[in-house]
């Protein structure tokens, strides 16, 4: 497993780039560039678990570690769901256990900086290398809407 920094500048203040990674609505809308109907199961408080899902019920369990608003949050994977059943003991999932994502909001010239560090399973990295950078533009595109 290894880190990746995925990063872009949006025009807004980190308030407005944060409810667009986190609320509901918006949330669905740049996640669906990773798998239609992306959703996350949670109240993204910090030590809650959260469900990221798919329109087939199958995705990640992960956990809150940390949630500092509009500066930081982090997201331990713990394992995945497949057809709404949790398992977090396969040799599949022991691969991506304590993998984090972690998202950064700076404040840089009246800009906001967003970066993802995320930490991935070589098998899923060429997929996460071309996916994130279009998942950042929608949050771009979202963020930056009036």
């Amino acid at each position: 497993m290894e880190k990746h920094e995925f990063k872009i500048t949006i025009n807004g203040p980190r308030e407005k780039v944060w409810k667009t990674l986190w609320d509901d609505a918006s949330y669905r809308e740049w996640t669906s560039v990773f798998a239609p109907g992306s959703c996350a199961k949670t109240d993204w408080k910090k030590g809650s678990e959260v469900r990221f899902l798919d329109e087939k019920n199958d995705g990640m369990l992960s956990r809150i570690e940390e949630n500092i608003p509009n500066e930081y949050m982090s997201i331990e994977h713990l394992g995945y769901v497949k057809n709404g059943v949790e398992d977090r003991e396969s040799e599949e999932v022991k691969k991506w256990t304590g993998a984090h994502e972690n998202y950064t909001l700076k404040s840089v010239g009246g800009h906001t900086e967003l970066v993802v560090d995320m930490d991935i399973v070589d098998e899923y990295k060429d997929y996460f290398v071309n996916t994130w950078p279009k998942a950042l533009e929608k949050v771009k595109e979202l963020s930056e809407q009036h």
